[in-house]
């Protein structure tokens, strides 16, 4: 920024000496250096910006250049398949009969669901499966309900505290 060199700065200091005497110097000296260092950050916050600006600005044009790619292929895909579409409406116009009374073309054409009883009966084989048989729960001694062992221990607590309060002394 400025060329300052020692000689320089020992003039400015003896200088401000002079004129500022030695009880004001050092107060001077840091504001001094105070706005120096402002200027610098400051100076150093609009290059940043600058360079943050020109930025942005290079990459808006190579946005403005990808999109401009990316219509026209969006455009090539739009024709091509406005041209599928056609061809395979025209194929489908020249295989189509030319009426609907023979009953075998016309179930060739739009086959019906099939009915309940061509179906497999397959259609809940989750449900089926997901379900554990009762045979096989009484076979290995699988609980329905399972309690805490909090639970048991209140249970047995409760029936140990009855105990002992119906149980009388003879002495």
């Amino acid at each position: 920024m400025f060329d300052l060199g020692i000689s320089k700065l020992v003039v400015i200091g003896v200088v401000g000496l002079i004129v500022l005497g030695p009880e004001r110097l050092p107060k001077v000296a840091r504001v001094a250096g105070t706005l120096f260092g402002r200027a610098q950050r400051y100076l150093r916050d609009v290059k940043d910006e600058v360079a943050r600006d020109m930025s942005l600005a290079e990459l808006k044009e190579m946005g403005r250049a990808v999109n401009q790619d990316l219509a026209s292929v969006q455009s090539d895909i739009q024709k091509t398949w406005h041209d599928a579409q056609a061809g395979l409406t025209d194929l489908n116009a020249a295989d189509a009969p030319k009426s609907y009374s023979d009953s075998g073309a016309r179930q060739r054409m739009y086959p019906s669901a099939p009915t309940r009883s061509q179906r497999t009966g397959r259609a809940h084989w989750r449900v089926k499966t997901g379900r554990t048989p009762a045979w096989f729960k009484q076979h290995h001694k699988i609980r329905h309900s399972l309690s805490t062992e909090a639970a048991r221990m209140s249970k047995h607590r409760r029936y140990a505290a009855h105990i002992q309060q119906s149980k009388h002394s003879f002495f």
